[in-house]
């Protein structure tokens, strides 16, 4: 190689190298739980899109049925195991957010009880065995939430950010809401806020699950704390610019212009749970996955699409459109998810 090739050479070499580190940002610089986002046509980084790990508090009302065999219900019923139920609903939510909503159990507690009523009313075996074969349920049917609270110090856990919410597990009649939001300012989940818990100064929510139920069902109740999150982050949008309004229309409510429905109403569903619909329909859906360059191009969907009436799959469809991505359109973060794992986020 001559001299003036060398020369060169090196030239470009460090013209390359300088504009590789115009475009990148030192590592300091992106927040803690976020990934870097993408470079603009500006050689500017977006906002990048945050990575959610909220830590989780398991806590299982599993009791023992017989105490000869210290057979506990979930076993004397033969239903699902609880570890399987948990690790199946973390993957599927870690595989529908690409990552970016990544669930940790940091405690488990078993608990070899019936949880107390609003009234103080426990359920022993024999009692809860008769509202199984028929029998009235004990009314009132709602858990003591406040309670489980102090029972736990879970309102100082989460103000020393040791948990961010909590996984309540029983059986039906339990008493659980499938989502409730509590703390200072915390509002509609799917339930109402949790009275006499403003002096957390963290909103979290308590997820109510049932071991009698599979992973289709856990979606379900997480699909439904979805809607209501997002309707509180787009509250204060004008309706005609309301992107969750848009993402949630369906043929029925919206003809021609169907997106992605809600966890009840698919884009062609004509009732709640119709998710086993063949009927065509124009939907926008294929735009989603594209957020937030949404093109207005539609393509016939039916069923097909979203698992023939399979509740766990169609959940699946539905979240894995969620949008996830970097920046801001307006002053909502592209990256949804971020608000549906922590609240607190919201308007921020």
């Amino acid at each position: 190689m001559t001299n003036k090739t060398s020369k060169i050479s090196g030239l470009i070499q460090s013209l390359f190298g300088n504009l590789k580190r115009l475009l990148q940002v030192p590592s300091s610089s992106v927040p803690a739980g976020q990934v870097p986002g993408p470079v603009s046509a500006l050689g500017t980084r977006l906002e990048p899109a945050r990575l959610i790990s909220p830590r989780v508090l398991l806590i299982v009302f599993d009791p023992v049925m017989d105490l000869s065999s210290g057979e506990r219900l979930s076993r004397k019923m033969n239903w699902p195991r609880v570890d399987d139920l948990v690790t199946g609903f973390i993957t599927d939510i870690a595989e529908t957010s690409t990552g970016l909503a990544r669930y940790q159990v940091v405690e488990r507690v078993d608990l070899n009880e019936f949880p107390a009523k609003t009234d103080g009313f426990r359920y022993d075996p024999e009692g809860y065995m008769a509202v199984l074969r028929g029998a009235a349920p004990h009314t009132p049917s709602m858990v003591d939430y406040n309670s489980i609270l102090d029972r736990f110090n879970i309102i100082e856990r989460v103000n020393n950010r040791e948990i961010d919410e909590v996984w309540l597990f029983g059986f039906p009649q339990a008493g659980f809401y499938e989502s409730r939001m509590a703390g200072k300012g915390a509002f509609w989940c799917n339930s109402p806020a949790l009275e006499k818990t403003s002096i957390c100064e963290r909103k979290f929510i308590i997820m109510g699950f049932s071991y009698e139920r599979r992973v289709g069902e856990m979606l379900e109740s997480f699909g439904h704390r979805c809607e209501s999150i997002l309707i509180k982050t787009f509250e204060n949008v004008r309706p005609e610019v309301n992107l969750y309004e848009k993402f949630s229309r369906y043929d029925q409510k919206n003809p021609g212009k169907a997106e992605i429905g809600n966890i009840h109403f698919a884009p062609n569903s004509e009732s709640d749970y119709d998710w086993n619909n063949l009927r065509m329909v124009s939907s926008h859906c294929d735009d989603w996955l594209h957020f937030p360059n949404l093109t207005g191009l539609g393509r016939q969907v039916n069923s097909d699409e979203w698992g023939n009436g399979d509740i766990r799959l169609h959940h699946k469809w539905w979240l894995h459109h969620l949008p996830r991505v970097a920046g801001r359109t307006g002053q909502i973060a592209n990256n949804w998810w971020q608000y549906i794992l922590d609240p607190n986020l919201i308007g921020l």
